[in-house]
């Protein structure tokens, strides 16, 4: 079975032990797709000089649940689309498939680079004036938890990004065991929603379908890791990256 058939096959991160089974959200600059969509009424006066609020930028973000630079970068989001006039829409995709498919790997699979890296997301977490926690449970198989981000997302819940900050909370900040079905279930009651109605909800076809077409579509695209930023045809990976990606939208 080739790579590329290998993500699309199902479950196929539960027989992949070797790379770090997460899903990831996508976000995606998209200035080419802005039908419909406008400017946040708080964009600030210097955002509204710019091009990109100008034109209504929207922006689609990829993430991972599983990964400490998704993390990171997500809590720099509101901030980076309040000051750039810019739409944030989250597109969730499978960044073990992502992984499979392009032949890349976890930093945390070379022991130097992960011991280095997470050294280094202390710092940014630190200058970002947020938490973050080694988690000792990591990796984090986050198939169950993308699908339920994909189905809130199908449903236009309200809540979606409540949800997404629970889980990347619970991951990172409270280093939770979020491999175990028991912890997933116990922080989702915790926040006030209903875990059995969302695991039900990830065990749908379609909500597992969209899944992986979203991650075929990344991969498309050229994404190999997350989190990935797009500013029209300009890719730009990795949370250290933001600075770059705010620059784009306001030149």
């Amino acid at each position: 079975m080739s790579p590329t058939n290998a993500l699309f096959c199902g479950d196929c991160l539960d027989v992949l032990p070797q790379l770090p089974a997460a899903a990831a959200r996508l976000i995606y600059l998209d200035p080419p797709f802005n039908t419909n969509l406008r400017r946040s009424a708080s964009v600030s006066r210097t955002a509204r000089k710019s091009g990109a609020a100008a034109a209504g930028v929207r922006a689609t973000y990829a993430d991972s649940f599983g990964s400490p630079a998704a993390y990171l970068a997500s809590t720099q989001l509101k901030a980076l689309a309040a000051d750039t006039g810019t739409t944030v829409l989250w597109r969730p995709m499978l960044l073990g498939g992502v992984f499979v498919a392009t032949g890349n790997h976890s930093p945390a699979s070379v022991p130097a680079k992960g011991k280095y890296i997470f050294r280094d997301f202390a710092r940014f977490a630190k200058r970002y004036g947020v938490p973050l926690n080694v988690n000792p449970f990591f990796p984090i198989n986050t198939i169950t938890l993308m699908r339920i981000a994909v189905g809130l997302q199908m449903r236009d819940d309200p809540r979606f990004m409540d949800y997404c900050s629970t889980m990347f909370r619970a991951i990172w900040v409270d280093a939770q065991n979020m491999n175990d079905a028991v912890t997933v279930a116990s922080v989702l009651q915790a926040a006030g929603f209903d875990a059995s109605a969302l695991l039900a909800l990830a065990s749908e076809q379609a909500v597992k379908d969209k899944l992986k077409a979203d991650t075929e579509a990344a991969v498309a695209r050229g994404i190999f890791g997350a989190p990935t930023f797009f500013v029209g045809d300009d890719m730009f990976w990795g949370q250290d990256r933001l600075d770059f990606v705010r620059q784009a939208l306001t030149d």
